[in-house]
């Protein structure tokens, strides 16, 4: 079934940071979940794993609010933070934590360290890891369980060009599985490398949802492109203007 999100809406004091929202994130597929910072990505997916409480509408898993799973990191794994980890902590001794205390079996800790290429780095202490080291430590333990559904937070940042395509496999590969993959960024550019689908948000409110090859479908537009014109009609039709780049406002000194 995978993830549902029907009239999602939540308020903070009299702000808004999501607004009506609908989408279904399908099985089989890497759906991704984009737009600029303070869009509302993360408090929507707060709002799926059961971290926020919507003010209006719901979000569910497979038709189940996430507090209603009875094992959630066996049939969820998220990162919502790759710098989760205790700092002291050696990675393989962070993964022996978690398994224990959800009654994972062993063996599942080397299988996900294989997974997410960490046996280099099971015996270092997650203080000295680079970001995209964290985001791996931190898929490592979204795997633990072996979840049908997955719930990654800006997971490409900090990656280096090898670690991109290595998640790239990895997402495709669960999706291929018939997993729910769903996964945020602020980076049209990352996206294009993983998703086989798109929501897009902007203030909190539904701007599109489709497949990226039908984004970049009109007239051979780059999903870029595709992107700024999905905006620009939002926010025209909510009795906005935008106004065209002027002339020197791109390439300047950056100040």
């Amino acid at each position: 079934m995978g993830i549902q999100v029907q009239s999602l809406g939540k308020q903070y004091g009299k702000t808004w940071a999501v607004r009506d929202l609908s989408f279904e994130v399908q099985p089989g597929k890497v759906t991704g979940f984009l737009g600029p910072n303070g869009a509302g990505k993360s408090t929507t997916i707060r709002s799926i794993v059961g971290l926020d409480r919507p003010t209006t509408g719901r979000a569910l898993i497979d038709g189940v609010r996430y507090v209603r799973l009875r094992a959630p990191l066996r049939e969820v794994g998220t990162v919502l933070d790759a710098r989760s980890a205790h700092r002291s902590r050696r990675a393989v001794d962070h993964l022996r934590t978690v398994a224990a205390t959800h009654g994972f079996r062993a063996a599942r800790i080397d299988e996900v360290i294989g997974l997410t290429g960490l046996e280099s780095a099971a015996r270092v202490r997650a203080g000295k890891f680079s970001l995209g080291m964290g985001q791996r430590l931190g898929i490592a333990v979204a795997l633990l369980g072996d979840p049908h559904t997955l719930i990654l937070d800006e997971p490409v940042n900090g990656l280096d060009p090898d670690g991109v395509a290595w998640i790239r496999g990895l997402l495709s590969a669960l999706a291929a599985e018939g997993r729910t993959v769903f996964l945020s960024s602020h980076l049209l550019s990352e996206l294009a490398l993983v998703a086989d689908h798109v929501v897009v948000i902007g203030r909190g409110e539904l701007i599109a949802d489709a497949p990226i090859a039908e984004l970049t479908s009109d007239a051979g537009r780059t999903l870029e492109e595709a992107y700024l014109r999905l905006t620009r009609d939002a926010v025209e039709y909510r009795g906005g203007q935008v106004g065209e780049p002027q002339p020197g406002a791109a390439g300047g000194s950056g100040a």
